[in-house]
């Protein structure tokens, strides 16, 4: 291994830790508890080591949305592939929208850095970074099928998608009582993607 490459190793090495310390100290103490001095602190580098790899928290949040994004599709597209095949789409769209809404409960401070913060990340464009992309076509992929004749596939997930985004955020804030969680994603699929409830 040449100079460079350990060199070019060893900055990718300090960048995932970065984004690993920032995603753990949010999660544990939320955002506004990342600061690149108290990051500094905890991966023992200087901040002009931060500085390096990161302008700033701004930056920080847009990798940790990224890294989120890319979670999301495989957790999607896992959940959709194991759902029974046998029960038909219904069962995969059932599937991605508790995937979608248990990612959501589980990584709060990722899917906040994902859809709330300003990470200065471009979406619904044509530089969108392509995890954004991926992420948005993990959701499409089973969303089409359901759509309906005459319906936007892309228009429909993003309806689809802002539904789950709205149970998420409410639910989280505790502006939906959490007891009713799972009812509210069976009737949001039944209606929305025009299944007759309890089909």
């Amino acid at each position: 291994m040449s100079v460079q490459e350990r060199k070019e190793r060893e900055r990718a090495d300090r960048e995932r830790l970065i984004v690993a310390t920032a995603r753990e100290l949010a999660e544990q103490q939320g955002w506004d508890a990342v600061t690149t001095r108290r990051l500094a602190e905890r991966i023992e580098y200087s901040q002009p080591v931060l500085y390096s790899h990161f302008r700033g928290k701004r930056e920080i949040i847009g990798a940790v949305a990224l890294e989120g994004a890319a979670e999301l599709a495989v957790t999607l597209r896992a959940a959709t592939s194991g759902a029974p095949a046998a029960e038909g789409p219904r069962a995969r769209v059932s599937a991605l929208a508790h995937a979608y809404l248990d990612f959501a409960g589980r990584h709060p401070a990722v899917y906040d850095a994902m859809f709330q913060l300003d990470g200065g990340l471009p979406f619904a464009h044509e530089d969108t970074p392509q995890p954004l992309k991926d992420g948005f076509a993990a959701l499409l992929e089973t969303l089409a099928e359901v759509a309906g004749d005459g319906v936007d596939p892309g228009l429909f997930t993003e309806v689809f998608w802002a539904s789950l985004h709205g149970l998420a955020t409410l639910t989280r804030a505790g502006r939906l009582p959490r007891a009713e969680a799972a009812r509210r994603t069976e009737l949001l699929v039944d209606r929305l993607a025009a299944f007759p409830a309890n089909a």
